[in-house]
């Protein structure tokens, strides 16, 4: 029987190359191949040192996966001011549902978490891409919540859909469309 040379707990000052946005992105890369988030014990493995290291710069397994999906969802499509709003929120919806396509475990972890950390990045972009309708906050709160429930129905039928012929991340254009039009109803 062998034994892995490890190193145990908190890393040495300067002579890791461990690091936060290291084990991000070792995570990330693992639940995109897995379809789910990985152990702490399964990222120490893959990062090569012993899973107390890792709680080193996370406190716990919330913390790390609270801080993978806001990292994620920061990847979603910032809204452009030279844009169109229709087509920033067309990119930010398609942005949003090819992040959750890619990371086919996220959808489920993203509604059962209790910090609303990652939804909250989405919601100012939302947010920025609807400004120019001028909607108060409740009617800019109810559109939110419409689309995201439709998004994420979307990409659960997206999941469900294996060979993408039924129905694609771009299918999303008219009912979007449709959207759209009732925001505008709203002024």
């Amino acid at each position: 029987m062998t034994v892995k040379d490890q190193k145990r707990g908190r890393p040495k000052s300067g002579s890791s190359q461990l690091s936060a946005q290291r084990i991000l992105t070792i995570a990330k890369s693992m639940m995109r191949e897995s379809g789910k988030v990985p152990s702490i014990r399964g990222l120490a493995t893959e990062l090569g040192v012993d899973a107390m290291a890792i709680y080193h710069y996370f406190k716990n397994k919330n913390d790390l996966l609270e801080a993978i999906t806001v990292s994620l969802i920061e990847e979603v499509a910032q809204p452009e001011l030279i844009q169109d709003w229709r087509d920033n929120l067309y990119r930010l919806s398609v942005s949003y549902l090819s992040m959750l396509n890619e990371y086919r475990g996220l959808l489920e972890t993203l509604l059962t978490m209790k910090p609303l950390g990652p939804m909250e990045v989405f919601s100012e972009r939302f947010e920025a891409v609807l400004s120019p309708l001028a909607l108060t906050e409740e009617q800019t709160k109810n559109a939110l919540d419409l689309l995201v429930d439709y998004l994420h129905g979307y990409a659960l039928a997206l999941n469900c859909n294996p060979d993408r012929t039924e129905l694609t991340i771009e299918m999303v254009e008219k009912p979007l469309s449709l959207y759209c039009l009732a925001l505008t109803q709203l002024k």
